[in-house]
């Protein structure tokens, strides 16, 4: 199994890490070790580990001859943590790996990272705003930038990220949502789990579009008292009590709680009737 040159680009950490773990497995060498009057077979030694990954990663151009035997052991411990390796006990995880004789082990499976996968487009039945779109003057393609000068802090922190001791970083562009924003997202959101709800291709047979007012969705959602009514901003288009009682008594047909209500046959017909009169 040879070298793989990783060059820049996304997913470098993973692909590094993939890579080293992919030879580590496959070039250390094991060989039968005793500890404790018991013999383990296809094993090695902490020291042993170190000692080879040590030379492996100082001839890889991915990092090359600056690495120390200290990054080695933490790369080490990461492998440990990561179940790369165990001890010869079958430990992992918790454990801490020191450069010593300690007995350790590949476990039968090889614990790859995997790549990132995209999520999968779906065609929108409602296309939202591109409100995170960044003005044209704010494009970042044109910024000019300065070589940079590798040298041995510069090279530490680069691959550091790969080994994973510094979290990666990325300057994110973001505009500040503006009110028209939010209310065109209310209504996107609410058409689109209406027709999700109904089952159909299209709302157009069922309502225009153009009428739903996005502000009557977002007061409908915040303005809700206890009991579950929409609070009016006009208290004279509130509906009378009488009428609310009646919804509520159809609603709860015919497991109705209040025992006063009568109970004859086609009772819930004339409450619906008398509603209907009152619009």
């Amino acid at each position: 199994m040879e070298h793989r040159i990783v060059g820049p680009g996304p997913y470098r950490a993973t692909k590094l890490w993939n890579e080293t773990v992919e030879l580590f497995r496959a070039r250390m060498p094991l060989r039968k070790h005793r500890c404790r009057f018991k013999s383990y077979e296809r094993c090695f030694t902490a020291a042993e580990a170190v000692d080879w990954l040590h030379e492996l990663l100082r001839c890889s151009q991915n990092f090359g001859p600056e690495v120390t035997r200290k990054q080695t052991v933490q790369l080490l411990k990461k492998f440990l943590k990561n179940h790369v390796i165990e001890d010869i006990k079958g430990k992992w995880g918790q454990e801490d790996f020191e450069d010593n004789r300690h007995l350790y082990r590949f476990p039968p499976s090889s614990p790859l990272k995997p790549y990132p996968k995209k999520p999968t487009c779906q065609k929108d039945v409602i296309k939202f705003p591109e409100w995170n779109d960044p003005p044209p003057s704010t494009s970042q393609e044109n910024i000019p930038v300065r070589p940079v000068v590798m040298n041995s802090e510069m090279w530490f922190k680069r691959h550091s990220i790969a080994i994973g001791e510094v979290p990666a970083c990325r300057l994110v562009y973001r505009r500040q949502l503006t009110e028209a924003n939010v209310e065109e997202i209310w209504k996107s959101m609410t058409l689109a789990y209406l027709q999700k709800v109904l089952g159909l291709d299209s709302l157009e047979e069922v309502l225009d579009i153009k009428l739903v007012n996005s502000k009557f969705i977002i007061h409908n959602v915040y303005s809700v008292s206890k009991q579950g009514v929409v609070i009016l901003d006009d208290k004279s288009k509130e509906l009378p009590h009488w009428v609310l009682s009646a919804m509520k008594c159809l609603a709860n047909w015919p497991n109705c709680s209040d025992l006063k209500q009568p109970m004859y046959l086609g009772f819930e017909k004339d409450v619906f009737k008398t509603i209907a009169d009152y619009y």
